[in-house]
């Protein structure tokens, strides 16, 4: 692969489906390069970072959709069992997942929650977010935000009665049977050794390269995972979830989700060039769109901070899934930026789809 000749990134994995088939996984490069070297493969398992947003949290406010425990509409107040603050009150499910709430984009929590016994980090991360200002008015405008998905995470605690990890590990395994995709501390859930995941980045902060533990600072303080990252994965379980939603919206199964949930989660809530996000879900961009010229506006995807994407064309059934350890041995390699649409470019090119 290019990129691993470039410089883009140490290795990759890269798969294609079109239809109902997978046309297309190619591996290149290497899974670490510090301390050690070891090849990638095809089942290598990543730290999927954002894709953690649509993966499972968005996932699991779909379930909670479709059990009618949630609306997306409900005001926040409504569905914590704790008091707000006045500007929190009204906030809704849509607004958070759509990015539009009014949360600042990201703090390092990280730095104060280390002074507080693990089992207190979460209920005290919640709380300082909850009474942060909003850096603008709910629906006024839109900053991608990993604060509204830890926000979001204490909504699925709330309504299924279980932590987020159980609550979409049981989804994973119930319909998917995946056994190697799963939310934090990815060493203690299943039969794994540092050798099976992607290194990340060598951490200033924990003074050592990230290798099967959560790269995210603040997941990695609030135990291993949060609303908004720690979900770990292969390729080719996370083609099995995005292609079971897109059969759902496609209306050719409705066993696991309302084909009309997935329709709506996957719809872009405001019409305007400036605004591109759905529900959990981006869409494509226009111009300057991460999945390149050839994608359909409709289309619905998502980026991880460690070099992970995904993207899922709805109108020509086309799944492209790259997987990449970008952030290794350091997060200031930005080259991916220019080299993930020409990467889109050429699977859609390949494969027709133009």
């Amino acid at each position: 692969m290019n990129g691993v000749r470039k410089g883009v990134f140490p290795g990759a994995v890269l798969l294609a489906a079109h239809g109902h088939d997978i046309v297309l996984i190619e591996v290149a490069g290497n899974r670490s390069l510090s301390p050690d070297d070891f090849p990638m493969n095809g089942d290598t398992i990543f730290d999927l970072a954002s894709l953690t947003k649509p993966l499972a949290t968005s996932l699991a406010l779909m379930k909670l959709v479709d059990e009618q425990s949630l609306s997306l509409d409900q005001p926040l107040e409504t569905l914590l069992s704790v008091s707000l603050p006045l500007s929190k009150k009204s906030l809704t499910c849509r607004q958070i997942l759509s990015h539009s709430a009014g949360f600042p984009a990201w703090k390092p929590y990280y730095e104060d929650l280390v002074k507080f016994r693990p089992d207190q980090r979460k209920s005290m991360v919640r709380r300082w977010i909850l009474d942060s200002e909003l850096v603008y008015p709910p629906g006024r405008d839109a900053l991608y935000s990993d604060l509204g998905f830890i926000i979001l995470e204490w909504v699925v605690e709330e309504l299924a009665g279980m932590a987020l990890d159980l609550f979409v590990e049981g989804i994973f395994r119930r319909h998917l049977l995946l056994d190697n995709t799963f939310l934090g501390n990815p060493m203690i859930k299943g039969d794994h050794t540092e050798e099976d995941f992607a290194a990340t980045e060598r951490c200033k902060w924990r003074k050592r390269v990230m290798r099967g533990e959560v790269h995210d600072e603040n997941a990695f303080a609030l135990g291993g995972f949060s609303g908004h990252s720690g979900l770990f994965g292969p390729v080719r379980d996370v083609y099995k979830i995005v292609d079971l939603l897109r059969e759902h919206y496609a209306g050719l199964r409705q066993d696991v989700f309302k084909p009309d949930t997935v329709r709506e989660f996957f719809t872009k809530q405001k019409e305007s060039e400036s605004f591109t996000w759905a529900l959990g879900w981006d869409t494509p961009s226009r111009g300057n769109s991460s999945s390149g010229r050839h994608f359909h506006p409709g289309s619905v995807g998502h980026l991880g901070f460690t070099g992970t994407s995904m993207w899922l064309d709805l109108e020509q059934n086309v799944i492209v899934v790259l997987f990449t350890n970008r952030v290794h041995p350091t997060r200031n390699n930005l080259k991916i930026k220019e080299f993930r649409p020409l990467l889109h470019d050429a699977v859609m090119e390949t494969l027709g789809c133009v």
